[in-house]
């Protein structure tokens, strides 16, 4: 690998979303089925677990447009920034650049949004302090 991709090298998978149709009857199969650690809640239909290092999101899609996904895959990158200029620079599609998506006292939890080769759409993450 040389120098220049450096920056977007994932440490790991940080995040696995799965398209839901009823998020109750999801959130209820991964808490009381599986025995998955239930994190949180978030608008608009988002329910968190964990799983071993990974975080798992179930979440409908967000209008009626939107195609449901099967999965999306979450890297987590030392630096947003820098990741993101590297994907920009080498002609990876942006969806819509890094953001803050969510905020707790403590952290800040900051995404990226991309296409890959085949059309897929993945994302790049970094959890700050705050």
């Amino acid at each position: 690998m040389d120098h220049e991709t450096r920056g977007v090298r994932p440490a790991r998978i940080g995040q696995i979303h799965l398209s839901v149709q009823d998020l109750d009857r999801a959130r209820a199969f991964y808490r009381d089925v599986l025995g998955l650690a239930f994190l949180f809640d978030a608008p608009p239909g988002m329910a968190f677990f964990q799983c071993g290092d990974v975080r798992l999101m179930l979440g409908r899609p967000e209008s009626p447009d939107e195609a449901p996904r099967t999965s999306l895959l979450y890297y987590s990158v030392e630096d947003i920034a820098e990741a993101h200029r590297t994907l920009d620079d080498h002609g990876a599609h942006v969806e819509h650049g890094p953001h803050v998506v969510h905020r707790t006292p403590d952290m800040e939890l900051w995404m990226g949004f991309y296409r890959d080769s085949e059309g897929n759409v993945f994302a790049t993450m970094e959890e700050r302090a705050s």
